[in-house]
């Protein structure tokens, strides 16, 4: 009786590097890809890419023939991304960039590439940055990316001034927002947050033609107005009525927190200091600090 066999391994590196001469190369290539906006021509394999990806699989087809497609548009897919996720699915390892990341991200998660995805969270947790974090946090709300969600805010908390400041805070979703407005811990003070809030209502209704108002409504509720003094809740006041932001009944319940003068019957959210509140003469009647 035969004893029975061993599996042996030769180099991976030679392996790797002979299958990925073939990204986007046109020798036995029996599909082409047209991708992105700028609708670049992308050569692929078919049976590589079936035999990697369910979603490539399902895509694909599992025969050749006249019924199945050797040309196939991925309109939205930014072409660098695509052609990442050929360099992982081609040599199961991926160069990845700090300013790409995210979109591999998203293309990783929409094609079923738990691998791929998991070494872009890693990359992206590693590369974290002010201008990024934003656009992360973007992300993982929308594909339900718990852990980065929680960096994310976390970040956020630590480094509140600076990121409200980026392009990447006014292009949130409310759903995105939301997080943040309900977190104690962001380093900032309520006003600058109203301000923020107010800038990224706009920025949304510019973009999609409604008012700011009704584009603020699902996040405005979450603003402790309470914790401002009542000279700036009376210049608030003032400024919406110019411009509606916040529901007016909000604005009245913040009053009776000063009217009230007592944490007990203002207890709740709305009074609760954050973090970076700073102080002010009302708030010793709040009783609520921050821990």
């Amino acid at each position: 009786m035969d004893p029975p066999g061993l599996v042996v391994h030769g180099k991976a590196e030679p392996f790797s590097a002979a299958l990925g001469s073939l990204v986007n190369s046109p020798r036995y290539s029996d599909v082409r890809f047209v991708v992105g906006q700028e609708q670049q021509e992308i050569f692929a394999h078919r049976c590589l890419l079936a035999c990697r990806c369910n979603f490539f699989q399902r895509l694909l087809g599992t025969e050749s023939g006249p019924g199945v497609p050797s040309t196939v548009v991925l309109s939205t897919v930014p072409t660098e991304a695509f052609l990442a996720v050929l360099e992982f699915l081609y040599t199961n390892s991926v160069k990845l960039h700090r300013h790409s990341v995210l979109e591999v991200l998203t293309a990783a998660v929409e094609y079923g590439l738990e691998e791929l995805r998991e070494l872009c969270l890693r990359f992206v947790v590693k590369v974290l940055d002010v201008e990024l974090v934003c656009e992360a946090l973007q992300v993982a709300v929308t594909f339900g990316l718990g852990p980065l969600q929680e960096h994310c805010v976390a970040f956020i908390e630590a480094h509140s001034q600076e990121a409200l400041r980026t392009q990447g805070f006014l292009e949130l979703s409310a759903a995105a927002l939301l997080p943040l407005l309900r977190s104690d811990k962001l380093c900032v003070d309520e006003a600058e947050l109203v301000r923020a809030a107010r800038s990224w209502a706009r920025v949304g209704a510019a973009v999609l033609e409604r008012p700011v108002a009704e584009v603020a409504a699902p996040v405005v509720k979450e603003l402790r107005l309470a914790l401002l003094a009542p000279v700036e809740l009376s210049a608030l006041e003032e400024q919406n009525r110019q411009e509606p932001l916040i529901p007016v009944e909000q604005i009245v319940e913040a009053w009776k927190c000063h009217a009230l003068r007592r944490g007990d019957e203002a207890r709740g959210t709305p009074c609760r200091r954050r973090k970076g509140t700073l102080p002010r003469e009302h708030h010793r009647f709040l009783d609520l600090a921050f821990k």
